[in-house]
């Protein structure tokens, strides 16, 4: 009879030696569908010849839970493993490593935003306290905004700059780091990050192309590539709060997928992380009869750009009758020069069990600018007689004319006749609906707004505010250096979006106080003001307490318009400890004040 398997064995830390090194292992198992079990070999460190244990990545990213239920022989040397965040005792440590003298001023503004957003409170309650795995994940979102590089040069980086981490992260660290991160961590920090945002604010919907010259990855597809590359791509959207200035939610899609297909996905990504009601401001690329409807029944306020021959919107450009220079009935901005009116509309959907839902303070906001339609006139007429000698040459010519998306891509304005056998041109003429279409709606742009109470120019207001978005993907592809994929596995990749997130968290608020203080007239950019703050150092020695270098000048200044205190005995002022001499007697009586009836 076999010995009966103790309930613990699987916890249980064994050596296990391979290619020379001994590493503390356990060895849990499955069971096959025949009965039998399928044991594997699971690495947490090594063990030197004096049974002195070194914790390897699977233990540190481990979470406090995972390492407590693990059981290690009698004798080990666990003295760095207690070093970690969850058993490291009280009171000020020495630093125990080589003696090193690294630039600490750049890296300490990050760590302050960091737990001036909260981004750092709620990475550790994602990772359950892992403060080792949450310094890693913030290293790595601090060094392509500081540097510019790519990962490859991070643990180079590391040995001049003082950062949150303190294990080296070299490249298959940083794979197994990220391809750790799962999507159930994803969600729990969107909740943490739902938690911190109020009712109705203010929230821009949008994306942008990361172009890739691999195909490893299944969203890499062909589409409209945004930054004009004539690469295949994935497709990153984005809803940043334009009240916290920050990232509150993010997705990859399809390279092929239109940014009108992607909002049911996002609104129930949404509900399922416990976000409030907030504003979803969109532009014209998601809006759809479709997508009306969906944030109709979801009673999803909303500011959505339309597109001008929507027959919602058409019907009231031609109420407004033939004009010369100016529509009547529209009021004029004296501050735009600007003409708007605010249409309220009637508008019912049929949901699930047929029960109809009407909308909620559904208005259409119409605006027409003059200077803008002259210019679009212009432009029209312009297109209109290029396209009409273009297509004379060719007649006259007898060429054969290109494939049919080519002719309604390059002639679009006109009906073409040709023979089908030879592709000869016929005969050509314009297309006078459509050129009325567009002569009619000329100068007019619209907007949409849901459940909310706006006028016409303020919601054209809110709707301009989006502007700050595109500075942030600006930011993404620019600063940060994310403009390609370069990950090749789906786990990777999902776990640099991630660490994205978290980089532009940090970066969006860091460049929102630059950009609102009289940082901006000192400094030309937030990277301008991160160069100033670098030159301070941090000095660790052995066995002594860390050192940081005094903060002096502008850098004074930064922490000033952040609101942070500058690390004690950094500062030039100095408070004495000289202790104070008591006086003797007893202390002087206060007289009594009677206040008048």
């Amino acid at each position: 009879m076999a010995r009966p398997t103790r309930e613990d064995s699987i916890n249980r830390i064994s050596i296990h030696k391979n290619g020379g090194y001994m590493y503390a292992s356990t060895h849990p198992y499955t069971v096959t569908p025949e009965g039998k079990r399928k044991y594997s070999i699971l690495h947490w460190g090594t063990v030197d010849q004096n049974l002195k244990f070194f914790p390897g990545p699977r233990y540190i990213y481990a979470s406090l839970e995972e390492r407590s239920k693990l059981i290690f022989p009698e004798g080990w040397d666990m003295s760095l493993a207690d070093k970690l965040s969850g058993k490291r005792s009280q009171g000020r440590p020495a630093y125990q490593g080589d003696d090193v003298n690294r630039f600490y001023g750049d890296v300490w503004l990050l760590e302050q935003v960091a737990l001036k957003t909260g981004i750092r409170q709620d990475l550790l309650t994602v990772f359950e306290g892992n403060a080792e795995m949450v310094n890693d994940i913030l290293t790595l979102a601090f060094f392509p905004y500081l540097t510019g590089y790519t990962y490859n040069r991070l643990a180079r980086w590391q040995r001049i700059a003082k950062t949150p981490s303190q294990t080296e992260l070299t490249p298959t660290m940083i794979t197994r780091l990220t391809q750790s991160i799962t999507e159930s961590e994803r969600m729990e920090l969107f909740r943490l990050r739902a938690g911190r945002l109020e009712k109705d604010e203010l929230c821009a919907v949008d994306s942008t192309s990361r172009s890739a010259y691999g195909d490893s990855l299944a969203d890499i597809k062909w589409g409209r590539n945004k930054d004009r590359l004539p690469l295949e791509q994935t497709l990153e959207v984005v809803v940043y709060s334009l009240d916290s200035h920050m990232p509150i939610y993010y997705r990859t899609f399809p390279g092929n997928i239109p940014d009108s297909r992607s909002v049911e996905t996002i609104l129930t990504d949404l509900n399922h992380a416990g976000f409030p009601k907030v504003i979803l401001v969109s532009d014209r690329g998601y809006e759809s009869l479709a997508n009306l409807e969906r944030y109709i029944l979801r009673k999803q306020p909303m500011i959505m750009c339309v597109k001008v021959r929507q027959s919602l919107v058409m019907e009231k450009i031609l109420e407004l009758g033939a004009f010369a220079g100016r529509p009547e009935g529209m009021r004029i901005d004296v501050g735009t020069r600007i003409y708007h009116k605010q249409y309220d509309m009637v508008y019912e959907v049929v949901g699930k069990g047929e029960a109809t839902t009407k909308a909620d303070r559904l208005k259409l906001n119409l605006y027409f600018d003059a200077v803008r339609r002259a210019e679009e006139l212009t432009t029209l007429d312009i297109a209109i007689e290029s396209q009409r000698q273009a297509l004379q040459v060719i007649k006259d010519a007898g060429e054969p004319l290109d494939d049919d998306v080519t002719i309604k891509k390059n002639y679009n304005w006109f009906h073409i006749e040709y023979n089908a056998s030879d592709r000869t041109l016929i005969a050509f003429a314009i297309n006078e609906k459509k050129v009325s279409t567009a002569r009619r709606a000329s100068g007019f742009f619209a907007i949409m707004t849901l459940g909310i109470d706006m006028d016409s120019m303020e919601a054209l207001e809110a709707y301009g505010l989006r502007d700050e978005q595109e500075k942030y993907f600006q930011q993404m592809k620019g600063q940060m250096g994310f403009d390609k994929q370069r990950s090749w596995s789906e786990e990777g990749k999902t776990g640099r979006l991630f660490v994205l997130f978290a980089a532009l968290i940090i970066s969006s608020y860091l460049r929102h106080i630059w950009k609102k203080t009289n940082l901006k007239d000192t400094f030309s950019s937030s990277h301008e003001m991160l160069d100033e703050m670098r030159s301070i150092r941090c000095i660790e020695h052995k066995g002594k307490a860390r050192f940081i270098t005094p903060f002096v000048g502008s850098q004074l200044d930064i922490c000033k318009a952040f609101g942070f205190d500058v690390p004690q005995g950094c500062a030039p002022t100095y408070m004495s400890k000289k202790k104070a001499e008591k006086k003797r007697g007893r202390p002087k009586k206060q007289h009594q004040i009677k206040l008048e009836n």
